[in-house]
């Protein structure tokens, strides 16, 4: 699966537009559509959801004590999650007790090629939406350096991403992620609120089961 990417493909016009359109977002904002082609996709979800075997998908409470919408796992030797006492990173799944499982090659060859000079992540969140699930506007504040980006992989259903800026006030935009998108957030827009308002069930077939995977790779410490 290493080296599958379209990169060299020319875009649509209608797919360079959405680029060009999302840059103009928030400075630091990247998109970068097809960044994987269908092979690699489908792939990559088909080893996320291997991986989830041992990692089980589950939805974590947050402070305040409602439960997220989306369930998520993690890879790497760190991974975020959450419960009453509030957000944080951990070496292992807090239900298994087991350390997560590593981040697979592919993900890292996207990391390197797209944030290149980065420090190597160390973490890698995979949220999975399903039945109407959403993520409301928040920030990613809980890695020690925030000066290194975020790289965020969509895999499936199409998404609304949603942006604003550093204050839950700033004015926000929105773009559509399809799957094999990449979005990376750094410079301004590293610590610019984002989150997604809705995904289009059955839009895609390349998570195993529907819906849509977004796989987050983050330098945690």
């Amino acid at each position: 699966m290493r080296g599958q990417y379209l990169a060299s493909r020319p875009l649509s016009l209608a797919r360079f537009a959405a680029r060009v359109d999302a840059e103009r977002l928030i400075d630091g904002f990247q998109l970068h559509p097809c960044a994987l082609d269908r092979l690699a996709q489908e792939a990559l979800a088909r080893q996320v959801m291997d991986l989830a075997q041992d990692a089980p998908f589950h939805s974590p409470e947050v402070p305040g004590g409602r439960r997220m919408s989306v369930a998520i796992t993690g890879l790497g030797p760190l991974s975020w999650t959450s419960d009453a006492a509030g957000y944080r990173y951990t070496a292992t799944h807090p239900l298994t007790g087991r350390p997560w499982p590593a981040i697979p090659p592919v993900l890292l060859d996207l990391w390197r090629r797209l944030a290149p000079g980065a420090p190597e992540p160390d973490a890698c969140l995979v949220n999975l939406y399903r039945d109407g699930a959403r993520m409301g506007l928040h920030q990613d504040r809980n890695e020690q350096d925030l000066s290194v980006p975020v790289l965020s992989v969509s895999l499936g259903d199409k998404a609304l991403f949603r942006i604003g800026g550093p204050s839950r006030k700033d004015a926000t935009r929105s773009v559509w992620l399809s799957s094999g998108d990449v979005v990376v957030l750094g410079g301004p827009a590293r610590m610019a609120f984002h989150g997604v308002d809705r995904v289009v069930a059955g839009s895609s077939t390349v998570v195993p089961g529907g819906g849509r995977l977004n796989l987050t790779l983050r330098r945690a410490r």
